[in-house]
């Protein structure tokens, strides 16, 4: 049988895995995708709780995590987008045009 700890422990290995990704890649459209994969395991430890807890607040969490994480995608590709056409690379060792 499947308890909540096990969604925990899935939660906390997909988290980690996104958190690696984040601060060890240099391509930016891999970055988003890690942050993706991070947001999207506090997703399922909310679900998780919820569904424990006999609870609705941890899926109404979720929808705006959900609404967040779309906003993100949506102006970090534009930001991509716009910063490919200046510089011809998305590597994220190039963005220091935002530095003092």
């Amino acid at each position: 049988m499947i308890t909540v700890y096990h969604y925990l422990i899935l939660s906390a290995i997909i988290f980690s895995i996104g958190t690696f990704g984040v601060l060890t890649r240099k391509n930016a459209i891999v970055i988003f995708m890690c942050i993706e994969l991070m947001l999207n395991s506090v997703n399922l430890t909310f679900i998780a709780l919820s569904r424990h807890l006999q609870n609705m607040d941890g899926q109404i969490f979720v929808f705006f995590v959900m609404t967040v994480a779309a906003a993100e995608a949506a102006v970090g590709l534009a930001l991509m987008i716009a910063f490919y056409r200046n510089r011809g690379s998305i590597d994220s060792d190039d963005f220091n045009m935002l530095k003092w």
